[in-house]
């Protein structure tokens, strides 16, 4: 899995995160100092890039983390087959089937943004 550490207190809301070895992209972020010697710690609310599940994480500042490397891509719709259509990646020409998402109204040659890591694909 292509990931990169960092220190939670580099984290932000709209960044990426890896909790439970699943990509997450941070909902809310806040931080609390417990007491007079205590260090800061970190909440996190996040949900699932690819499950669209709710984790949270609560972590010292300074702890190290990983977070996912995430490409952004551009592809254009070929055609569509039921449920299923195949888009051509706009860099690679790779062509690849992608489950519609109920909310998307795809017709052949629309243009699309998609997400892709290791394998799984979402479009934005």
């Amino acid at each position: 899995m292509a990931k990169q550490q960092k220190e939670v207190r580099d984290l932000g809301e709209g960044g990426y995160v890896l909790i439970d070895d699943a990509a997450c992209k941070i909902d809310s972020y806040s931080t609390a100092k417990p007491g007079k010697h205590g260090s800061a710690k970190a909440r996190i609310e996040a949900r699932g890039v690819f499950d669209g599940k709710r984790r949270s994480l609560s972590q010292p500042v300074d702890a190290k983390i990983w977070v996912p490397i995430i490409n952004r891509k551009q592809g254009q719709i070929v055609s569509v087959d039921g449920n299923d259509m195949q888009v051509m990646d706009l860099e690679t020409y790779e062509t690849i089937t992608m489950r519609i998402p109920e909310d998307v109204d795809a017709s052949p040659d629309d243009n699309i943004e998609y997400l892709e890591m290791e394998g799984q694909r979402k479009i934005v």
